[in-house]
């Protein structure tokens, strides 16, 4: 099997500028046999309505091919994944949602399941990042791009396709397309201001993740550290606002002043970054981070240099 596709590889495929280059990414993963099955310049819409049309299309058949490799007879695991992969992400939101009926899934079998899916790294945990480690706070996520996609969609979704209405799926796609899109695009961007820190100035970050609360309030989208667990420095912090027609803007930044003194560590020598998809207003005293930057992170990679 052809090794993934980095994010600017899948745009120079794909004839999309950055923007849409990340979009196709998020969808595809990079797999190869699926943006072969992209046109140049094709809009995301445009491509699931032909993809959705087709039983038989990459975009549809290679999630569960990949599934059935990696979990023959895995039932609880597949179950769990699923949870997560349709957006829960706390050990006790996914066992309410893997959970048959009114009898909740033992806490050993969820914790079992859970350890098979990070031993196979198709699911990640994340933890809060900075000076004070919260090893409790795990968030699960699933790891892989366009299986976070199909799970989240498709698989569910496979029956309307085999009666010929992935019309009625692509519409569910678009309904909350840019909430998913917003969550899903966290990880890739803080895998490319890791790739990136030396040349935005900061050689000392040896890792980027996010921070957030026992009640998620606030939530800080990205953190750079000196290093994993109990960092020494937080270097930079940051907001994503990933919308398709709004800037990041003085009320964003305003929110992120606000929040960011919550974060362990953080202090007057931690550099604000304002991370955008349409760009930053002027005036928002914040290093902003556009698709451009974001996909300089994977240029002149070698040929499988591409996201977790």
């Amino acid at each position: 099997m052809l090794p993934p596709l980095n994010p600017a590889e899948v745009g120079a495929m794909v004839g999309l500028p950055a923007a849409g280059a990340i979009d196709a990414y998020l969808v595809t993963g990079g797999l190869p046999l699926i943006c072969q099955e992209w046109g140049s310049g094709q809009s995301v819409e445009s491509f699931l309505a032909v993809s959705l049309a087709d039983p038989t299309s990459a975009l549809l058949v290679s999630g569960e091919r990949s599934l059935a490799a990696e979990f023959p007879g895995y039932i609880q695991a597949r179950t769990v994944l699923a949870a997560i992969g349709n957006g829960e992400r706390t050990w006790s939101g996914v066992r309410a949602a893997a959970s048959a009926g009114a009898e909740p899934m033992a806490a050993s079998s969820l914790t079992s399941a859970l350890r098979l899916l990070e031993a196979k790294r198709v699911v990640a945990v994340d933890t809060p990042l900075s000076a004070r480690p919260a090893a409790k706070e795990r968030r699960y996520r699933v790891a892989d791009p366009y299986l976070r996609f199909y799970l989240a969609y498709l698989a569910a979704g496979l029956p309307l396709v085999e009666r010929g209405r992935g019309d009625l799926l692509l519409r569910q796609v678009k309904r909350s397309w840019y909430a998913w899109r917003g969550r899903a695009v966290e990880p890739l961007i803080r895998e490319a201001l890791l790739r990136m820190a030396p040349e935005l100035g900061w050689p000392e970050v040896e890792a980027v993740g996010g921070w957030w609360n026992r009640q998620n309030n606030p939530e800080i989208d990205v953190v750079g550290a000196d290093r994993e667990g109990a960092a020494n420095r937080i270097i930079f912090a940051g907001s994503i606002k990933w919308q398709s027609t709004q800037p990041f803007d003085q009320h964003d930044y305003a929110a992120l002043v606000r929040d960011v003194t919550a974060v362990p560590g953080f202090d007057t020598s931690t550099e604000l970054l304002a991370i955008s998809r349409t760009g930053t207003v002027a005036g928002v005293p914040a290093h902003s981070i556009g698709t451009e930057d974001l996909l300089t992170a994977w240029r002149s990679l070698p040929r499988n240099g591409h996201p977790a």
